[in-house]
C-alpha cells in the first residue's frame, strides 16, 4: 500500500481490491476484467499510464469492460481522475503506488473525509462506495442505476453485468473498523536526545588515568621516613640498638624494602596511604 494512504483508507482499500478482483497480492494489480490480462503484451504494472488508457478503448469490445488494475478502473474514470490529479503524467508507469493512490483519490471522491468526521452516515457512504464499485451492495433499500434495488444488491443491478460480489454485513463491518482505526489518536513521537561521541564511546575505550609513580609520591616519603623513624624507636624500646651498627642497617633496609614492595605491588596497600 502506498504510503500516503492512510491507515483508515488503506483497510477500505484493500477491502475493495479483495472484493472486486478476488485477491489483494502484489498480482491483484495487474489484473484487468474477466481475468483476460494473460492476453497482454506485458504485465499492466509495467505500461505507462498513458499507454493503459488508450488500450481501453478496444477492451469494452474484447473483453466486455474497460476495467483495469487493483480498484478496475474504468477508462472514463481514469481520464476524469488525470483531470483532477495534476501531478499525473501519461509516462507514469500504472504501478502498484500510483494505482493506490488513483483507489484513495476515488474513496477521497466519494466522501471518506466527511465519513470519518462523523458528516455522512455509514449507509450514505456504503452507497456511494457502491456507486463507484459494482460488486459492493448498497446498505439500505434506495433507487438505483437502473431500478429499485434492495439491500445487499449492487446499485447497478438489472443490467445484466454488475452484481453484488459480498454480503452488506461484511460492508458494515469494515466501515466500522476504518472508522475505529481513522478516529484512533496519534501517538506523539518521542523526541530522542543524540548521542555524543563522548557518551558513545565504550567505557573501555577511554584512556586509563595514569598512575603516579610511588617514588615520586610526596605521601609515600612521609610515610617512608615516619616508619623508619618508627622502627630505629623500636630498637631502642626492645634494647636491640646496642647491636651492630650494620646489622641495625640490614633489618631496617629489610622493613623499608618489604614496605616498598607491598605498596607497589598492592592495591589495598595504596588506597590504604591515598596513593593512586
Amino acid at each position: 500500500m502506498n504510503k500516503t494512504v492512510p491507515a483508515g483508507a488503506a483497510i477500505l482499500l484493500d477491502f475493495i481490491r479483495e472484493t472486486e478482483v478476488g485477491r489483494k497480492d502484489r498480482a491483484s494489480y495487474d489484473v484487468i476484467y474477466a481475468n483476460r490480462q494473460n492476453r497482454l503484451k506485458q504485465p499492466l504494472t509495467t505500461m505507462r499510464f498513458g499507454d493503459v488508457v488508450e488500450a481501453q478503448k478496444s477492451w469494452s469490445k474484447s473483453h466486455g469492460s474497460s476495467a483495469a488494475g487493483a480498484y478496475q478502473f474504468m477508462r472514463a474514470t481514469l481520464i476524469g481522475l488525470a483531470k483532477e490529479i495534476s501531478s499525473i503524467e501519461a509516462s507514469d508507469l500504472f504501478t502498484p503506488d500510483l494505482q493506490d493512490r488513483l483507489g484513495f483519490h476515488l474513496v477521497k471522491r466519494r466522501g471518506y473525509q466527511a465519513f470519518v468526521a462523523g458528516e455522512l452516515s455509514l449507509v450514505e457512504f456504503g452507497k456511494r462506495l457502491a456507486q463507484e464499485w459494482a460488486s459492493l451492495p448498497v446498505l439500505a433499500a434506495t433507487r438505483g442505476n437502473d431500478q429499485e434495488v434492495k439491500r445487499g444488491q449492487s446499485y447497478y443491478a438489472g443490467d445484466s453485468l454488475n452484481k453484488a460480489l459480498v454480503k452488506p454485513e461484511k460492508v458494515e463491518a469494515v466501515l466500522r473498523e476504518v472508522l475505529a482505526v481513522a478516529r484512533r489518536p496519534v501517538e506523539p513521537e518521542v523526541s530522542i536526545a543524540p548521542v555524543t561521541q563522548a557518551e558513545a564511546a565504550p567505557a573501555a575505550s577511554r584512556p586509563a588515568s595514569k598512575r603516579k609513580a610511588v617514588s615520586r609520591s610526596g605521601r609515600f616519603w612521609t610515610w617512608l621516613l615516619t616508619a623508619g623513624g618508627s622502627v630505629v624507636t623500636a630498637l631502642k624500646e626492645l634494647n636491640l640498638v646496642t647491636l651492630d651498627w650494620r646489622v641495625q642497617l640490614a633489618i631496617l633496609t629489610v622493613i623499608v624494602g618489604f614496605a616498598v614492595y607491598a605498596i607497589s605491588s598492592m592495591p589495598v596497600v595504596r588506597q590504604a596511604l591515598g596513593l593512586k
